[in-house]
């Protein structure tokens, strides 16, 4: 055991740095490719965008272990590429014509306040993730002096970050749902999450304590769960239109 420890804990840091480019490289490059988005939920860059966001400002309160702030960076600028690319390709997107600011309108979304994260326009995209970053910023500046208040701070950024990371596959499970078909989303993408899963469990619950914060392991546990249901989705409905998964009658 002592040994499988050891071996988790020198392999698994190099495989948490590596996983978002192991991860997204192949989902990017096939919406390129493709030159369609078609099938791939943009809530997946806002969840990471946005946690990778949260767990950087969170580091210097809790100081977590090294490697999963280096993922949380390249995660960043992994997430960035890919929202650009997914919003290059959007169906629609050379032809919709006017509205540059107006919400995307589809039926099988409900309805967000302002039309929230379904922009036409690009610039809001990035002018919200820069919003983001600006007020974690300031808060983390305003807040730095009073050691008490930080922590508290602290302690709700690292929560808040961890829980929006867990819920990141559930954009992409209602999309497989409401089309009935998992067409635009990778397997890759879904055997990396898998294997990440397994990599990220083992190294939380195997590493000395004190190093993996109790709330990555309980955010990572309910990632995991949703990513098995995930995999269950794709072998039900495949990648083809709706029905013609492995569970279809």
């Amino acid at each position: 055991m002592a040994i499988l420890s050891r071996m988790i804990s020198a392999f698994a840091p190099i495989f948490l740095i590596l996983s978002p480019i192991t991860s997204y490289t192949d989902q990017i490059l096939a919406i390129h490719r493709t030159r369609t988005s078609a099938g791939f939920s943009l809530d997946i860059p806002l969840i990471m965008l946005s946690a990778s966001l949260l767990k950087i400002f969170y580091w210097p309160g809790k100081r977590y272990d090294l490697s999963l702030l280096v993922q949380a960076v390249i995660m960043l600028a992994m997430q960035s590429v890919l929202l650009k690319v997914a919003l290059d390709n959007r169906p629609g997107w050379r032809s919709s014509g006017g509205g540059g600011d107006l919400p995307l309108r589809d039926e099988k979304t409900p309805l967000r306040p302002w039309g929230f994260w379904r922009w036409r326009s690009q610039r809001l995209y990035w002018q919200f993730l820069l919003l983001l970053s600006t007020l974690l910023l300031t808060l983390h500046l305003l807040l730095a002096p009073s050691p008490s208040t930080a922590q508290a701070y602290t302690t709700l950024l690292g929560g808040l970050g961890l829980a929006i990371e867990a819920t990141l596959p559930l954009p992409q499970m209602w999309a497989n749902h409401a089309s009935r078909s998992c067409r635009g989303f990778r397997l890759s993408v879904l055997a990396n999450w898998l294997f990440g899963d397994a990599m990220k469990m083992a190294f939380f619950f195997l590493s000395d304590d004190g190093k993996v914060p109790w709330a990555f392991k309980a955010c990572g546990c309910f990632q995991a769960a949703c990513d098995v249901l995930l995999g269950v989705q794709y072998w039900l409905y495949g990648e083809g239109g709706p029905g013609r998964g492995r569970g279809a009658v």
